[in-house]
């Protein structure tokens, strides 16, 4: 099984990711908007923002991948939070209404808890709420 810590997320990793100052990491990361960025061998388009008390991971497009990427994401994510003294993190994934759809992916978000709701813009994605 391959260690999450092996997947790069745009040539850094996690630690050294975590190891930027709040204000690059937020600079690059949280800009109110989607953007494009290499995990492994994904190519993802999400966008990460702050919302009351918990980081928002919101990933629109996934290409690529397996080799644990989603599990180096989800560890990251939930590290960085703490660090910003959020305790949740909430996961939307739009991976219902791809043109090629991931049916694995599908099944690992179902097996792992993620449900599908539909968001007050109308579009439906799996969501999970992550409490730590």
């Amino acid at each position: 099984m391959t260690d999450f810590r092996q997947v790069n997320i745009e040539g850094y990793t996690p630690e050294e990711i975590l190891a930027l100052p709040y204000a690059e990491v937020e600079a690059l990361v949280f800009c109110d908007e989607p953007f494009a960025f290499r995990a492994g061998s994904a190519e993802i388009l999400g966008e990460f923002r702050f919302a009351q008390d918990r980081l928002v991971v919101e990933l629109a497009h996934i290409d690529g991948g397996g080799e644990g990427v989603l599990l180096a994401l989800w560890i990251l994510a939930e590290r960085y939070a703490k660090q910003r003294d959020c305790h949740q993190v909430e996961w939307i994934v739009h991976a219902l209404t791809c043109a090629k759809p991931n049916l694995k992916l599908r099944r690992l978000l179902e097996r792992k808890g993620f449900v599908i709701k539909t968001s007050k813009e109308n579009v439906a994605a799996y969501t999970y709420l992550h409490c730590f």
